[in-house]
């Protein structure tokens, strides 16, 4: 029995409005790593203009000024290290995009220089690094903002209003995932899957977005326990790459995971069944289910993680004593929109002496997450989470 109330529905409008940017002020931003996501930062960053890219930075001699020559930045200072840009630039703000095996270290080096910091995901690699981390921040007082853009999408936004509502009563159980069917990333070369750079796989690049839609949806509950599996049956196999077209070798520079699961268990009760995949024989390990006392909620999968969602969301509860579902009809998503707004809520914060839009507070549990699925599957039993006080 299906139920049509689009009266009800009106609950869950969202506000849409766009503000004016003020110019009276013009930040003074530099790039930390200019590698391809770095390309999508300047993307977005064209379009403000209270925005003066000044300052670059790579390890790799040349990449900095070639950056800049691509992006016609010609008043614009190249570095071969980060430090030695932020020892010599006076920055409002940097845009962090280096290999996650180095977020950590320089994050922490741009605060201790009262640098606000737009970090890229993952947060970083290990629960130790994330501590270190949200330390620094409160030390320096500055701004830090993790990368998760999904949170801008209008359907990830009404997915956790539904929850909020108390729509679907006290929430016990979720499922949830993703993944890509041939989607190891080797685009550019081998940073991604070398564990040396990437330090994690599927687990912490696009993961992390996963676990992100429930747990914000949830308010961030403490994760507590988790056992945790992770494999690279794929990313070890020469042949998957000849197929991609890439040279066998990556496959013995193959050092992080391409599938990853974790059972979690959250403070209140809650149960987070988990797994994400690079690469696997599906085209998706199935949609996400938020479980609850009065309703369940689905959020269909997409074929390759973008962001959204792969269809209208569908709450299944009973009104007048019969089983209905409620189908929520998506809304318009835009990935390209949703990046400008991560990086406008950040600077529109910088600007105001507002709060981080994505708070490390939150990404903590979801690294300590991460990190434990890890450890776990080390181990090969279950852990408990311990997270120290920052």
């Amino acid at each position: 029995m299906a139920d049509k109330r689009v009266a009800g529905l009106d609950a869950f409008k969202t506000n849409q409005e766009e503000k004016t940017i003020d110019t009276a002020k013009v930040l003074r931003v530099g790039i930390i790593g200019t590698g391809w996501i770095a390309g999508s930062h300047m993307q977005q960053y064209e379009k403000m203009p209270d925005v003066k890219i000044v300052a670059l930075a790579d390890i790799v001699p040349g990449k900095a000024k070639a950056f800049a020559e691509k992006w016609g930045l010609t008043d614009c200072t190249c570095y071969e290290s980060h430090t030695a840009m932020l020892d010599s630039e006076e920055l409002d703000a940097v845009s962090i995009c280096t290999y996650n095996c180095t977020h950590a270290e320089c994050t922490i080096y741009a605060l201790e220089k009262g640098v606000n910091v737009l970090l890229e995901k993952p947060l970083c690699v290990t629960t130790e690094e994330a501590v270190d981390i949200c330390r620094a921040e409160k030390k320096s007082g500055k701004i830090l903002s993790i990368g998760f853009q999904p949170r801008c999408d209008a359907n990830m936004k009404m997915v956790k209003k539904i929850v909020q509502s108390g729509e679907l009563g006290q929430i016990y159980y979720i499922q949830t995932g993703g993944g890509r069917r041939k989607g190891i990333p080797t685009p550019f070369g081998t940073t991604f899957i070398e564990k040396e750079t990437g330090g994690v796989g599927a687990l912490g690049d696009i993961g992390c977005y996963s676990l992100d839609m429930v747990l914000n949806a949830l308010g961030y509950p403490k994760p507590l326990t988790v056992s945790g599996y992770r494999s690279a049956f794929f990313g070890q196999n020469p042949e998957y790459f000849i197929a991609q077209g890439k040279p066998a070798e990556y496959a013995s520079l193959f050092g992080v995971d391409d599938f990853g699961a974790g059972f979690i268990r959250l403070e209140g009760g809650i149960i987070l069944d988990f797994r994400i995949a690079w690469a696997m024989h599906l085209d998706t390990p199935g949609d996400t289910i938020i479980m609850g006392t009065k309703g369940s909620l689905r959020i269909p999968s997409t074929d390759c993680w973008n962001g959204s969602i792969g269809g209208p969301l569908k709450i299944y509860h009973e009104v007048a004593g019969n089983s209905v579902c409620t189908e929520i009809p998506m809304l318009p998503s835009d990935g390209n929109k949703n990046f400008y707004d991560k990086i406008r809520l950040f600077l529109d914060a910088v600007k105001n002496g507002g709060t981080a839009p994505v708070p490390t507070s939150e990404i903590l549990y979801n690294q300590a997450i991460i990190d434990g699925i890890v450890r776990s599957a080390e181990l090969g039993h279950e852990i408990e989470i311990d997270i120290p006080e920052i």
